[in-house]
């Protein structure tokens, strides 16, 4: 173990730290009047003022204890913050009805989601994005990322989220767009037993025909029963360190044990079910250490959802978008997510204590077929392909936070394991000639050659360890000046192995022997009598170890110089070493050569002014250079699938860092108790942005990245926030109220490419970065037009809200364009969604009724190329409404 792990381990103590009113309350479902993202106003001026209904809880590194403005503690966070800060309560995420705590953020100011749960913010991409869970980094367990998915977070784990869009040196210097911060439930107020379970369905799925393959008997829970696991034959020849072309191996032994009929033959469902969930959460305290309180806290939960999704793929074979191949994708999803957390808090004085056990495992199963035609052949092809993937995250954390008067130190460290296992992604091609004079012309046809059919089978396995520790020091020198020190470790190791074989069949094989399905053409018989053989496609670069160490270390200060301003400044410094490597898996080394070593280290300076120019009206501006290294999935030489889009990603290890420089100036209005209007300007200016491209390769589209010269960001913000009571309406209205809240964010980037500028693109070195890029472009990712309204009209006195939620994202570039092909667009449009929340008593229960309509007017999903006169249709289906009955009481 490394020194820095070692310290890791000492340091097995963190610190939650608490925002000025922020208070470690436990809020529970059923609370109502809360006042949406981030509101918890007090009005300023008078003290005596009742708190708001809920206090939001906020675990930030290196907080310091207290963030002044003007000298006296408010509760708004949003306010109260020495950085722009919007901050997501627990109230404030069940109104909005998502499930997930991805879904919830996208109400957010300047943030979107895109592809599988990755936030974006301000348009810049996930690898511009800092995820957190109580302060502290998350490993992930996606080979196409670094930053973990936030759909995999259920909004029951979560007590609030906030989102910090300004730099300050308390966080990782890796700050593109914003930094995301869940925290966790901690220690509730009383005692508590919640259930719920709710049902859900859409107009696509829900008793609508689908397919599905057997699989093992506890699919329906997320786990194998030993099924997928690899079959003797394999395991020996891995462990044998042989390759699949040595003599000494027996190709047709291992072909035999591959041909598993409950993982290869697709049936057809009738009818889907209804997506169902279920969650129990508990929570007790009680008195410890005389003064004292003991907290423990616990959830599980499981859901399990299914999703159709009839797609139009084409691929072109001209800039004039002339159809190479034209397929139409049918593609049943079933996932299941499961999560269980486990937390222990104390607080003795002054004195604050919290260890954090986080488990989430969430898996999709997957069942694809395509029909299409290649049209450069005229061949008919049919594709069915079954997969399985699992991905979970155990994290455990322990938080320690002490206080000393003027003095505190906060300790914090812990270990998170990520894992992504995908055994037996298979994939079977069927063509059909439609020759005249082929007999067979008119029948689908793999006779495994890779021109008339083939089958594959791969096998992929990532594990990700993550060690961290921190210390910050905080002193009040006076009531003008804070001062916070801190250090900072992290190391991340990743293994990531993927082998991929072809079943091979020489020219004897008959064509009649073609039409057989998957399983029987995988049958013991034929393998024996047509000597099916093996290839592994993956023989160059099967497997590959990824490493990132972080050293850090800041300073911060803050200071009062006169009553109502405030200047945050600090300075970070990171010292960071990352690899990525071939492993050797075979006995007779070789490899392509595709080795990452980046060691660099860094000055981070932030500074933020905050000026409370009056009570209700104050400005902020901010001023920072941050950094966005390249993620293990960008710089590992290996094929991964993407299940979402169908598409296929290989790395560059020739990627360096961004580096980024980062302005912004802000008005904040606020006008009677949660209610607020900000205005914000905001400018980037980024060195070496890593971009994703496209190109095909025998009509599979294939993406990767590389760095282009630089670009430009630049945007503004507006938020608005108004809740009116209707008491003077009288009758029904008298406990009634309206809330509404407003965000637009517009946003434009330009990448900046010259003639004489250059890119590294592996294996082939430089390049001119003409090839892959074009001037003026926006950055992957980014939608000028970002707008979110949530109109509400609920009681003040119990819960009963009624919700709209309007969203709306103008198109943007998901990859890059090559070879003079236009740019790959997704338009993501308008979405209109309704939520109705309604305590009832039952049985002399309190219970919480939701019901959920979403995407009332059927958006679809629209990825396409088009070059202005012709448009081909990418990634592209319907999604059609869903609706949702859920029911959760509390003892």
């Amino acid at each position: 173990m490394s020194t820095g792990k070692q310290l890791a381990g000492l340091l097995l103590l963190t610190t939650a730290l608490t925002i000025p009113g922020v208070a470690l309350a436990q809020g529970t479902a059923g609370e109502s009047g809360a006042d949406a993202e981030g509101s918890t106003q007090q009005p300023q001026g008078d003290e005596s003022v009742a708190a708001p209904e809920e206090e939001a809880e906020v675990s930030i590194p290196g907080g310091g204890g207290e963030i002044i403005v003007t000298g006296r503690r408010t509760r708004d966070v949003t306010r109260s913050s020495t950085q722009v800060v919007s901050v997501l309560t627990s109230e404030q995420i069940a109104r909005t009805g998502e499930g997930d705590i991805a879904g919830a953020l996208g109400r957010v100011t300047g943030l979107s989601v895109q592809g599988q749960g990755f936030v974006y913010v301000r348009g810049l991409g996930d690898r511009y994005s800092l995820a957190l869970l109580n302060g502290l980094p998350l490993p992930s367990p996606q080979p196409l990322s670094r930053v973990v998915p936030l759909d995999i977070f259920p909004t029951d784990v979560v007590a609030s989220s906030l989102v910090q869009k300004t730099y300050s040196a308390n966080f990782p210097g890796e700050f593109g767009g914003g930094v995301i911060n869940l925290t966790t439930r901690a220690i509730p107020d009383e005692s508590f037993f919640e259930i719920s379970a709710g049902i859900s369905g859409d107009e696509q799925t829900t008793f609508s025909t689908g397919n599905d393959y057997y699989g093992s008997d506890f699919d329906w829970f997320g786990f194998d029963d030993g099924t997928r696991n690899a079959p003797p034959a394999l395991r020996e020849f891995f462990a044998s360190g042989l390759r699949m072309s040595d003599v000494e191996v027996n190709q047709q032994a291992i072909a035999k044990q591959l041909g598993n009929p409950n993982l290869l033959v697709t049936q057809k469902v009738e009818e889907l079910p209804v997506n169902w969930s279920g969650s129990l959460t508990a929570g007790t305290s009680f008195p410890a250490f005389g003064d004292g309180r003991f907290g423990v806290i616990a959830t599980a939960g499981i859901s399990n959802k299914w999703r159709n999704r009839s797609i139009i793929s084409q691929s072109p074979i001209s800039t004039d978008l002339d159809l190479g191949t034209d397929f139409r994708k049918f593609v049943t999803d079933n996932r299941i997510l499961v999560n269980g957390l486990l937390g222990f808090g104390l607080e003795v004085g002054d004195h604050r204590f919290r260890w954090t056990n986080l488990y989430i495992r969430d898996t999709l199963k997957q069942t694809r077929h395509a029909l299409g035609e290649d049209l450069l052949d005229g061949d008919t092809e049919f594709v069915q392909d079954t997969s399985w993937y699992e991905r979970q995250l155990v994290d455990s954390q322990l938080v320690a936070e002490l206080e000393f008067g003027a003095f505190d130190i906060d300790l914090r460290g812990g270990y998170a394991q990520t894992r992504r296992e995908a055994p037996y992604e298979y994939s079977f091609t069927y063509v059909r000639t439609n020759n005249e004079n082929d007999p067979l012309g008119d029948l689908f046809v793999n006779v495994l050659d890779r021109q008339r059919g083939s089958g594959s089978v791969a096998f992929s396995h990532l594990k990700e360890e993550l060690w961290y520790g921190g210390i910050d020091i905080g002193y009040a020198l006076t009531d003008w000046l804070r001062l916070t020190a801190g250090y900072a470790y992290t190391d991340t190791d990743r293994y990531s192995e993927r082998r991929e074989f072809l079943f091979d069949a020489d020219s004897g094989f008959e064509d009649a022997v073609g039409t057989l399905r998957p399983d029987l053409l995988l049958g013991d018989a034929i393998i024996d009598y047509y000597d099916i053989g093996l290839i592994e496609t993956t023989q160059s670069d099967p497997a590959f170890a990824a490493a990132l160490e972080i050293h850090a270390g800041y300073l911060q200060s803050r200071i009062n110089p006169v009553e109502g301003l405030t200047i945050d400044l600090g300075v970070r410094y990171e010292d960071a070493k990352q690899s990525v490597n071939p492993v050797e898996v075979f006995a007779t080394p070789t490899n392509s050569g595709s080795s990452t070593l980046l060691k660099n280290d860094y000055y981070l300076p932030a500074g933020t002014i905050t000026w409370e120019i009056t009570d209700s009206l104050q400005a902020r501006i901010n001023g920072s250079k941050t950094i966005a290294r390249p993620q293990f999935r960008e710089l590992i030489f290996q094929t991964y699938y993407d299940p979402e889009t169908g598409r296929q990603y290989n790395g560059n290890p020739f990627l360096v860092d961004s580096e980024l420089t980062n302005y912004e100036a802000r008005l904040e209005y606020y006008f009677g108790q949660g209610n607020r209007v900000s205005l914000a300007g905001f400018y980037k200016d980024i060195d070496n942005p890593i971009e994703i491209y496209s190109s095909f390769s025998d009509n599979v589209q294939i993406a990767s990245f590389a760095n282009a010269p630089s670009a430009k960001l630049h945007g503004a913000e507006l938020e608005f926030q108004h809740n009116y009571d209707l008491f003077d309406w009288g009758g029904w209205f008298e406990t009634k109220r309206i809330v509404t809240v407003a965000n637009y964010t517009y946003t434009d980037s330009k990448i900046e490419v010259g003639p004489d500028d250059t890119t590294l693109i592996f294996p082939g070195g430089e390049r001119p970065a003409t090839n892959y890029f074009r001037d003026g472009v926006p950055l992957t990712g980014q939608s000028d037009h970002l707008v979110n309204v949530q109109l509400g009209l609920e009681d003040v006195d119990r819960l009963q809200q009624f919700t709209m939620l309007f969203s709306y994202a103008s198109e943007r570039v998901t990859a890059r364009g090559t070879a003079s092909l236009p740019d790959i667009v997704e338009d993501p449009g308008l979405r209109v969604d309704f939520v109705y929340r309604q305590e009832l008593d039952l049985f002399r229960l309190p219970v919480e009724l939701k019901l959920e309509a979403r995407n009332i007017f059927g958006r679809d999903h629209f990825e396409y190329q088009s070059n202005g006169t012709n448009r081909i249709e990418i990634n592209s289906y319907e999604v059609g409404q869903s609706f949702a009955l859920s029911l959760s009481t509390e003892f």
